[in-house]
């Protein structure tokens, strides 16, 4: 495993590298409340068949976070950043991994560069209204709706050390799996100056995502990317219903059930990265 940092439009953006510079190209985009670091483990399972790359979106993990201030923190801001940053490494024709964030992150670079798009792996990332659940209601009914000091107050529950170990054991049969390492580098990052914000910010422009939905779901069914799926079918933010929709618009996807929650990687890691190279060897 290398750790990079690169300059990308005047931000220090951090990056995990793994595997030969001239095999087949993997991207992999991480969720909330992590960065690369979910991928830690999977990325030295694929680097046998995979050059992989992991980056940090600006103000996660271990790249720049700018002072909210004077930076938008938008999902259509992180995509351009992070296209910006593939364009820089070469990095222009890859499989992509997507999940939770990496989906709305993702899912935006390939609708404007479709030819960069060689196959994909979903993992947990939501594209369809039925996908959310009960614990969406908070932003959904009133956040979005108007984003005032009292629409907000509540969701500053979601970044409180119980609620971001909850996200990585929520629906894990076993718990004792999931390495702790995960929710306590969370919440270093989180105890930032502004890294609250930052966050907060996040969970108000996500609503955007919601009004693309209609335009990923038309670029999946026009370009029919060869696609496996792998959904932890007790994610506490994305409903099983979720990951099934999906095979509406892409019928010919390989889907993978899992008996597991939002980091279906941190217990269900070997079936993962075997199905993934089987997958690319057999399609």
């Amino acid at each position: 495993m290398l750790y990079k940092n690169i300059d990308v439009d005047g931000l220090n953006i951090f990056y995990r590298e793994a595997g030969k510079e001239g095999a087949q190209k993997l991207l992999l985009l991480h969720g909330f409340p992590a960065s690369s670091h979910q991928y830690r483990n999977l990325m030295p399972a694929l680097a046998d068949r995979f050059h992989v790359i992991a980056p940090d979106y600006p103000g996660f993990g271990n790249s720049e976070m700018p002072d909210p201030a004077k930076f938008a923190y938008t999902f259509d801001k992180t995509s351009e950043i992070i296209e910006s940053f593939l364009k820089k490494i070469g990095f222009t024709r890859f499989g992509l991994y997507v999940q939770d964030y990496g989906g709305p992150v993702g899912f935006r670079i390939v609708t404007r560069r479709p030819e960069w798009l060689e196959w994909l792996i979903i993992q947990n990332t939501n594209a369809y209204e039925v996908g959310f659940t009960a614990v969406w209601d908070g932003l959904r009914g009133s956040y979005w709706k108007s984003r005032t000091p009292e629409t907000e107050k509540p969701l500053e529950a979601f970044l409180q050390a119980d609620t971001v170990k909850l996200v990585y054991t929520h629906g894990h049969p076993k718990p004792e799996l999931i390495s702790p390492d995960n929710w306590n580098m969370d919440l270093h990052y989180l105890d930032r100056p502004n890294a609250r914000r930052v966050q907060l910010d996040f969970f108000y422009d996500y609503r955007t995502n919601v009004q693309l939905y209609p335009q990923w779901q038309a670029f999946l069914r026009k370009q029919q990317p060869k696609t496996i799926i792998f959904w932890g079918q007790d994610d506490i933010f994305f409903t099983r219903e979720g990951g099934e929709s999906y095979l509406k618009d892409l019928p010919n996807a390989e889907m993978h059930r899992l008996n597991s929650g939002h980091f279906a990687v941190e217990d269900s890691l070997t079936y993962i990265a075997d199905n993934i190279k089987a997958f690319y060897a057999k399609k």
